[in-house]
């Protein structure tokens, strides 16, 4: 089992603020488990913190803005897709103006120093968005969708088209996260010639220069106009003939405005607070429909506080219903699981099969089945025995007594034909033979029970 990871070091950062202009310093920290990407604006007084998360999006114009309160954050998604690729779960972000520094308009800075800091492995489980079916936003107004599909992984596929010579329709694809350091994380953000005059106006490139985006040209206009904005940024005069990028340095790659927009895409969907298990088709995104595919699935988040573990029927169990019978006293009619089918340091998995025959459906009820709640978290108690079992050597030799069951909640009967899938796991690690964790009883998606229990590991005599 993966477990979430934090900086091993804290790194800084200074630049410029694209939208103030403004020199911005800013940190990155290591922060505890669960604690996910928060930003500290270190300059206001209390020093407000503001929690990463699609919820707090106020603004998607030029850049994706945070805000609590009257306090914001805005350009945050090239440091978010970076601490998302590689991995980071819980960082903390000191930052001393209201916007990230747009250094050269890509993620690379931020990448080269998380690589640089370190990373390293804490005690908690990563805790992963899996996509469970399909999900789509669309803007019909501008063509814009964004489509996430059921994968074994994350992926992304991205299509970008614009009414332009210069830049026609591009196509970027990332099949492995660990590609995005090489192939991605340099990629900078582009604008257009005929855009900067209203960006101008309103003040929303103050620090915006050709050091930190690519220019296209691509729609001629009068000479005297471009000789005018040139000045305006500082450049020299070129030829309004001549269409193509206004830049020295040429795109580093042939399809680089594709590939930034994929780290637009990371970086605004990092906002839903877990690493995503799954495959997104975005077609013309924009940090707008971005932000409404993370609003839903943080949606579907809040409904659903954790999700069912998959269950595949094709591969083998990691505990047969021989293994278990080795392992646990209990037999018929009470042994209640009949496999494992994922076990780790810290949590484990099982499934039982709910079928008519079972003895206590005769009289609970005859005339309306319903597995009796107390045997789901019997259920329960057996399969958190065997994750505390398999933490000895010998296992044979022991055996588990719950001493107390608390917070038990029955969501939704069981009935005849239910597969249920049983999560449990531990809340702390195991010391003195005791051991605490929280279980979850699942049928398909849904949870229909769930409890906390201690339990004590005895040694047989």
């Amino acid at each position: 089992m993966q477990k979430q990871k934090t900086l091993a070091s804290e790194f800084s950062l200074k630049g410029k603020g694209l939208h103030t202009g403004l020199n911005v310093n800013m940190t990155f920290k290591p922060a505890p488990e669960n604690h996910g990407y928060k930003i500290k604006r270190i300059d206001i007084e209390g020093q407000p913190v503001i929690d990463a998360l699609a919820e707090n999006v106020i603004n998607t114009q030029r850049g994706t803005v945070l805000s609590k309160g009257n306090v914001q954050v805005s350009t945050v998604e090239h440091a978010l897709a970076a601490l998302y690729a590689w991995g980071i779960d819980n960082c903390l972000i000191e930052v001393d103006v209201p916007e990230f520094p747009i250094l050269d308009g890509s993620a690379r800075f931020f990448s080269e120093n998380i690589e640089k800091a370190g990373i390293i492995e804490q005690n908690a489980p990563k805790d992963y968005y899996i996509v469970r079916h399909k999900i789509e936003v669309k803007d019909e107004k501008s063509g814009s969708s964004l489509i996430i599909l059921p994968d074994d992984r994350f992926s992304i596929n991205v299509l970008i088209e614009f009414d332009s010579p210069v830049l026609p329709n591009q196509y970027a694809s990332m099949i492995n996260i660990n590609e995005f350091p090489e192939k991605f994380a340099s990629s900078r953000t582009f604008v257009f010639v005929r855009e900067i005059e209203m960006l101008l106006q309103n003040n929303l490139i103050k620090g915006g220069d050709l050091e930190n985006a690519i220019v296209i040209y691509d729609k001629e206009m009068e000479q005297e106009e471009m000789n005018r904005l040139a000045d305006t940024l500082g450049l020299p005069h070129t030829n309004v003939k001549e269409f193509g990028f206004v830049n020295d340095k040429l795109p580093v790659f042939p399809n680089e405005p594709a590939r930034h927009k994929l780290i637009d895409v990371i970086g605004d969907l990092a906002l839903i607070g877990k690493p995503i298990q799954g495959h997104i088709i975005a077609t013309r995104p924009g940090h707008k429909i971005n932000n409404q595919l993370a609003r839903l699935i943080r949606k579907d988040i809040k409904l659903n506080d954790v999700q069912a573990p998959i269950y595949n029927t094709l591969e083998d169990p990691v505990m047969d219903i021989n293994r278990i019978r080795e392992l646990l006293p209990h037999r018929y009619p009470f042994l209640l699981v009949d496999k494992i089918i994922e076990i780790g340091g810290d949590y484990i998995v099982g499934i039982k099969n709910v079928t008519v025959n079972e003895p206590f459906f005769q009289g609970h009820f005859p005339q309306e089945p319903v597995m009796p709640g107390v045997l789901l978290v019997e259920a329960m108690a057996q399969t958190g025995g065997l994750l505390v079992l398999n933490s000895v050597d010998e296992p044979e030799r022991y055996s588990t007594y719950f001493m107390k069951i608390d917070g038990v909640k029955f969501r939704q009967k069981v009935v005849p034909g239910d597969t249920l899938i049983f999560r449990l796991q531990l809340l702390a690690p195991i010391r003195r033979g005791i051991s605490t964790m929280k279980g979850y009883v699942f049928v398909g998606e849904k949870v229909v029970c769930d409890a906390e229990f201690m339990a004590q590991i005895i040694k047989n005599k």
